[in-house]
């Protein structure tokens, strides 16, 4: 167990208390929180680097704990009623329509280069900005904040369809050069 190892067990660790400080409506708590966990993210990847902490377990583990840290804000978010219950599965059904793409393509192929796109990290970073959005607009009551993060969640749905359309396209356009 490595130290940035630690930071990494810390943020999953931390998981479920955010989830149900949001679930409970408990909007800047959750937030405070979600804030300590993405700075030991920022840690671990920092501390891994600088002192070759890096380990094999660590590259599969930070971003399963990244992806549960995040799913676990929007299943709290919808269960505080921040953000509607539909939206969580637009991200969820994203999320799993990419496991299966990527499963296919270990299983059925020798496809092996399993690479974020441009569009994936833009899903992911408008996910994490919209979630910090919401929070604060539900923790300090900001109706002019809530309003524009009614938009940011639009913009979540709309860059979950269009990372999950680019994924696919990417999988179909390296089966036909086969």
């Amino acid at each position: 167990m490595t130290i940035p190892n630690l930071f990494t067990a810390l943020r999953i660790f931390m998981t479920p208390v955010i989830l149900l400080e949001l679930a409970h409506g408990r909007f800047l708590a959750g937030g405070w929180l979600f804030g300590a966990a993405a700075l030991t993210d920022l840690l671990d990847g920092a501390v891994a680097r600088r002192f070759g902490g890096e380990s094999r377990i660590g590259l599969y583990l930070d971003p399963i704990a990244d992806k549960i840290l995040l799913s676990s804000v929007y299943i709290g978010l919808a269960a505080g009623g921040a953000v509607p219950v539909w939206v969580v599965a637009v991200i969820f059904g994203r999320d799993l329509w990419i496991v299966l793409l990527s499963g296919a393509a270990l299983r059925f192929t020798e496809f092996r280069r399993l690479e974020p796109s441009v569009w994936g990290k833009a899903s992911t970073f408008l996910q994490v900005m919209t979630a910090v959005g919401v929070m604060a607009a539900r923790g300090y009551h900001d109706e002019v904040l809530g309003r524009i993060c009614t938009g940011l969640v639009l913009g979540v749905v709309a860059l979950a369809a269009i990372s999950a359309a680019n994924y696919t396209l990417r999988g179909i356009e390296w089966l036909r050069r086969r």
